[in-house]
């Protein structure tokens, strides 16, 4: 049985200031830190006492969500630029307006490839590349129980690589989530089917 608990970094410096993320390398906010305990809390009811391995984008807004995690857990985090956001190029830490007005989204026959017309931004294509090919030897790992923080955009190709969908057939697949959510995807032993069982869950998040 493997258990993949995927959960999106939490409040940034970035999303209060109304800059574009990506690859800009924000902290959390204290709001962030709050939602970080509380997800970390939701985590630990769910997973209880089983042994886990904690993985976690290298950015710091990533990183200090997954620490909070890793404190609950007593467990080390182990960080990769595999499961960064999606790169906005010259526009991260722009204002957002900034990169509203220059965004051309993806057409039909190019949803892959585009680029959005903003210089040294990633393609889809390149995201997914880039976790596909980390996400398939830490499912291999001897472990039933993993967790990974990475962040909105990326969430949707890590579920895809789960899936095992070709790269190709992602161009279309979204998503959304909140900061703080938590995507429960589980593979059973008998069928080897993976299914997701919670998308997206934000209720831990909810005034009491």
């Amino acid at each position: 049985m493997k258990n993949l608990f995927v959960v999106t970094h939490t409040q940034s410096i970035h999303h209060v200031e109304g800059k574009v993320g990506g690859w800009y390398d924000t902290g959390l906010t204290e709001k962030g830190r709050d939602d970080a305990a509380k997800t970390a809390d939701r985590l630990l009811d769910w997973i209880a006492h089983q042994n886990v391995e904690i993985y976690s984008s290298d950015l710091q807004r990533a990183m200090q969500t997954a620490a909070v995690i890793g404190d609950r857990f007593g467990q080390p985090v182990a960080a990769t630029a595999a499961l960064r956001e999606i790169s906005y190029g010259v526009a991260e830490g722009q204002p957002q307006a900034w990169l509203d007005e220059r965004y051309v989204p993806a057409p039909d026959n190019d949803r892959l490839d585009h680029r959005g017309g903003i210089e040294g931004g990633e393609t889809r294509r390149e995201v997914a590349e880039r976790i596909y090919a980390w996400l398939d030897p830490v499912l291999q790992r001897d472990c039933d129980t993993q967790i990974i923080v990475t962040h909105g955009f990326a969430l949707t190709l890590v579920i895809c690589a789960w899936m095992k969908l070709p790269i190709n057939g992602c161009g279309f697949a979204s998503f959304p989530a909140k900061g703080g959510s938590i995507t429960h995807l589980k593979q059973d032993d008998f069928f080897r089917s993976r299914a997701v069982l919670r998308l997206a869950d934000t209720s831990h998040l909810l005034p009491q």
